[in-house]
């Protein structure tokens, strides 16, 4: 997997990417752990996140004041609603598809992005994926 720094990317990106073995992927919620806001504030930023629904890769840090203390209550409160945790594998399409303006994959003839996204740095080890049950 290879997640643009800065989730700045284009179709030369996912192109090169692609080339080097690597499938690209984007985020829908953003925790916002860098911004320090505090465990409360980042488990409602990711729980009751507008973008979250079926699929949502949920971005998190590590380093960051927060993220360790808010995860336990964002996975229970991720089940609670019934999603489930699953290998981000288990969510990106292979073949056949191109990237909204949003960064999500969606079906289509050919890998290309619709139009550019923006994403901020994290390490993939500290990214959760759901899917609901």
């Amino acid at each position: 997997l290879f997640r643009p720094p800065f989730g700045e990317y284009d179709n030369h990106v996912i192109e090169t990417a692609e080339q080097n073995g690597y499938y690209t992927i984007q985020w829908d919620v953003d925790s916002l752990d860098w911004k320090n806001y505090g465990v409360e504030e980042m488990t409602r930023q990711v729980v009751e996140n507008k973008n979250l629904d079926n699929g949502a890769i949920i971005l998190m840090h590590n380093g960051t004041l927060y993220t360790a203390q808010a995860l336990q209550g964002i996975i229970d409160g991720l089940e609670n609603k019934g999603y489930q945790f699953v290998p981000v594998s288990e969510l990106i399409l292979r073949d056949g598809y191109v990237i909204n303006h949003e960064g999500k994959q969606m079906a289509g003839e050919k890998h290309s992005c619709i139009s550019a996204g923006f994403m901020l740095q994290f390490n993939y080890k500290n990214v959760y994926e759901s899917g609901k049950r």
